[in-house]
């Protein structure tokens, strides 16, 4: 018998059906922007199927299911044998194919590679962050890898291959692999340099054995893990593969997995390593965290880009729910005050997007030959803890505005919108929270004039076209000329750094009407604490307009 209590009326239709890709304005135009001619018609197809696939009904659900059914770890056989192994949904294993077979780990030393990947990792990141994890950490292995070059002849071209092969076999039968990393320690967290594994010479060079424990070991499935163990010289690098050449296991005991807040279709471990477990050097004892430090600061790239993923779905969601839903007698989206707020949401989104696409173009530039190779390595050095403390920090409250402007109906599992406030803290904690960043650029600024001077001159290619931008720079010098107590200072430093490079960026190129209110609400002193207080006098209508998705 069908009920005739009542009709469903006003709700938005699903937001499905649509290119995550080519919807977003910001994005597609930062891609355009950025590559090189040549590049570009071949970059937006491929980006296009991406996002076509990412926004598609099917990618949705295996999204919706790897998160409900969280991996689950098997220690033992049935017949007693130790296996230390995680199971995963089969959702979670089509999207690391997807996105694998997209070539989000393969960036380096091809052209345009870092903003090709950034972008097709943006749009991912949007399905289900968690399955982004192993993605990331495969993707920035490769500079470390290559510090030792045995080493990359057998793993790089496993870790920057289209093909996707989940099981535990030795890196030669297969035609992908993926590669972890494990620093962190119970004693140490991110001070690094207290970690107590200890390695051991073998008589073979460049072999050791290890003895000791990793605390948090994301993706424990991966072929391989870079880790850091005390070798004789001091702190070292080392690559400890999953199973062995001959086909044998590596002694890698799963203690347990992590029950986190959030990223929960991702295994996090605790691993033991037991005076047996095999592995191999990579680049000289004793510089090891000189080694490892170019896959984090790729992996932080990384956690700016999914912030302003999460970003993106969030307001994406809140602008499409407001299109359809009407209260007080019209469209929720054409009420002045929620205006305000969805456009305070956009600017947020847009600003870590284009920030984001511009790293990504500097490490394409830093890996080229010419002139100014130097001068983005440099501006990345800066730029990336920048970058990294400011927007992943900025994600969770914005989530939470956006999840608010689905009123009741964002506070239920359904919308999706609990899920994107789960993860939302998750950038801003993992590869270094906000005070290893902040610290992390005031390192830079005092021993790296060059990045200072890098930074200068890209907000300064911005200088003269908003008079509040203008007076920002200068607020920001006036900062950097006394140094007496920096350490202290070092977030609203951080931050002031970050805001205006964004605004540098945006008036350069975003529409004025963008960069007109990121100028004000940012930089202007014209916005309050609360996302929804830009002045009423700006053209918040076009905002908002640029943000929505048609379905």
């Amino acid at each position: 018998m069908t009920a005739t209590t009542h009709t469903v009326t006003n709700q938005a239709p699903p937001l499905v059906g649509h290119d995550v890709y080519g919807s977003d304005r910001a994005l597609a135009e930062a891609v355009e922007r950025h590559l090189a001619p040549e590049l570009v018609d071949a970059a937006r197809g491929d980006l296009e199927v991406l996002g076509k696939a990412a926004g598609s009904a099917q990618m949705r659900a295996w999204g919706e299911r790897a998160n409900e059914n969280p991996p689950r770890l098997l220690t033992h056989d049935r017949y007693g044998h130790r296996i230390d192994e995680v199971v995963f949904d089969p959702a979670w294993h089509r999207l690391l194919g997807k996105s694998v077979g997209a070539g989000l780990t393969d960036a380096w030393g091809r052209p345009g590679g870092h903003v090709r990947r950034a972008a097709g990792f943006l749009v991912m990141s949007q399905v289900e962050a968690g399955h982004g994890c192993p993605l990331s950490m495969t993707h920035a292995a490769v500079p470390a890898l290559r510090a030792e070059p045995e080493v990359a002849e057998v793993w790089e071209p496993a870790a920057t291959s289209h093909v996707y092969e989940w099981g535990l076999r030795p890196v030669a039968e297969k035609a992908g692999a993926l590669l972890g990393m494990g620093m962190t320690e119970k004693q140490g967290g991110s001070d690094v340099r207290s970690n107590t594994t200890e390695a051991r010479p073998l008589a073979a060079d460049g072999e050791y054995v290890l003895t000791g424990h990793k605390w948090f070991c994301s993706a424990p499935m991966s072929d391989a893990f870079l880790v850091l163990a005390q070798a004789p010289a001091g702190l070292t690098c080392f690559l400890v593969p999953r199973v062995l050449a001959d086909g044998s296991r590596n002694a890698f005991a799963l203690q347990r997995l992590k029950d986190k807040l959030g990223n929960r279709s991702n295994a996090s471990a605790e691993v033991e390593f037991d005076g047996t477990t095999w592995a191999r050097r990579v680049g000289e004892e004793g510089r090891g965290l000189r080694t490892i430090m170019g896959m984090v600061a790729a992996t932080r790239l990384d956690c700016v880009v999914g912030s302003a993923a999460l970003m993106r779905q969030a307001v994406t969601q809140a602008v499409h729910h407001c299109a359809y839903r009407s209260a007080f007698g019209g469209l929720l989206v054409d009420k002045p005050l929620m205006r305000n707020v969805l456009a305070d949401l956009a600017l947020e989104s847009e600003a870590a997007t284009t920030l984001a696409m511009r790293l990504a173009a500097a490490y394409d530039a830093g890996d080229a030959d010419g002139g100014d190779a130097e001068q983005e390595r440099a501006l990345l050095r800066i730029a990336v803890p920048a970058a990294k403390y400011w927007v992943t920090k900025r994600c969770t409250p914005m989530v939470a505005e956006a999840l608010e402007c689905l009123g009741g109906n964002g506070y239920v599992e359904e919308s999706g919108m609990p899920r994107l406030l789960r993860e939302s803290p998750l950038n801003s904690v993992w590869e270094g929270s906000g005070n290893v960043q902040a610290l992390d650029v005031v390192r830079v600024l005092r021993t790296e004039p060059a990045s200072l001077d890098a930074f200068l001159r890209e907000v300064g290619a911005a200088r003269g076209a908003d008079p509040r931008l203008d007076r920002a720079i200068r607020g920001v010098l006036t900062e950097l000329a006394d140094l007496d107590g920096i350490e202290a200072r070092a977030r609203r430093l951080t931050e002031r750094l970050a805001l205006v490079l964004q605004g540098a960026l945006l008036v350069r190129w975003a529409p004025p009407e963008v960069a007109d209110a990121f100028c004000a609400g940012r930089l202007g002193g014209d916005g309050g604490s609360a996302f929804g207080t830009l002045p009423h006098t700006l053209d918040l209508r076009a905002v908002v307009e640029r943000a929505r998705v048609e379905v």
